[in-house]
């Protein structure tokens, strides 16, 4: 397995039309959160199954409780994600989202005060975020936008955050470095990456996916981890590359400072159900707390442009 080098080298090349063909992917399969990816069916707690359309409500109100579900131990009080985004200190500040999928996470800012600006390569979720907004009835300007090359002058934002996004970018670098451009001296940052030292990626993808069913004669490391993460039952994505915790420090975010790494695990369970039925519920919960801090799937990063 390659990741030993800590290298984002590891990610072999792509043809410069990647960019177009990661926009139409995700256009045509967005993150609805459906049963099945990029669709809007969904299982209720008491099995029923409803399907939506998608800039309803209900659509919302469905697809924000499943997000919600998978994050539960990042927020409190039922404030989501309170636990890593400090929405008091940013009320009445520029904060900038970078990849705003159906634009859950903008609604919370723009609902607890910030003046928010949302970004997102491809044209559906520009459109699901401004249907949003307006049923919510909040302000904020949606727009569609590459992350490796913003529309914004040099030092406009107090606080510039991406979830889940930029790992299915080949310029996550370049992301990294518009990041940079666009925060105030004294801004903050903070953003989510898929870790490629989890459970998932070692076990799932690489070890069972890649070794057991023989995927790694036919993909290389890069072509696997697109394969079986978002979208795995529909064949997979046309970019995903997760990354370590140096690569992150050394390659990504060099030029920040204060920066923090902490992984999340809320998939851990369920990966662990995979070797043992119910052994994720049955080991002790310090035990699966420990694994999910190191082996989790998510890693956040944070920092400070001084």
């Amino acid at each position: 397995m390659n990741d030993t080098t800590d290298t984002m080298a590891t990610a072999p090349e792509k043809p410069a039309d990647k960019k177009s063909e990661i926009r139409r992917w995700w256009a045509d399969a967005p993150m609805t959160y459906g049963e099945t990816h990029g669709q809007t069916e969904y299982v209720l707690p008491d099995g029923t199954i409803e399907t939506v359309e998608i800039g309803s409500i209900r659509f919302f109100e469905l697809a924000d409780q499943r997000f919600y579900g998978w994050n539960t131990p990042l927020h409190t009080e039922n404030v989501p994600f309170s636990k890593i985004f400090d929405y008091k200190a940013m009320a009445g500040k520029k904060v900038l989202e970078i990849g705003c999928g159906m634009g859950c996470m903008a609604m919370n800012w723009a609902q607890r005060g910030a003046h928010v600006t949302a970004v997102d390569l491809n044209p559906t979720a520009v459109r699901q975020t401004r249907t949003r907004f307006e049923r919510f009835g909040l302000n904020g300007d949606i727009r569609e936008s590459d992350g490796e090359s913003l529309p914004f002058p040099d030092q406009t934002f107090d606080h510039v955050y991406s979830w889940g996004v930029l790992h299915h970018t080949p310029g996550t670098r370049r992301a990294l470095e518009e990041f940079y451009r666009v925060l105030k001296p004294g801004g903050t940052f903070g953003l989510m990456l898929y870790h490629r030292r989890s459970f998932l990626y070692r076990f799932s993808i690489w070890w069972q996916e890649g070794i057991i069913n023989m995927e790694s004669r036919f993909l290389n490391d890069l072509e696997l981890a697109s394969r079986y993460s978002d979208g795995a039952r529909e064949e997979g994505n046309p970019h995903t590359w997760p990354v370590t915790r140096q690569e992150v420090r050394r390659d990504l975010v060099p030029q920040f400072s204060n920066v923090s790494i902490k992984v999340f695990g809320t998939d851990v369970p369920e990966i662990l159900n995979t070797w043992l039925p119910d052994l994720g519920r049955w080991l002790p919960l310090s035990w699966r707390k420990a694994l999910s801090r190191r082996a989790g799937w998510s890693l956040w990063i944070t920092g400070t442009k001084q």
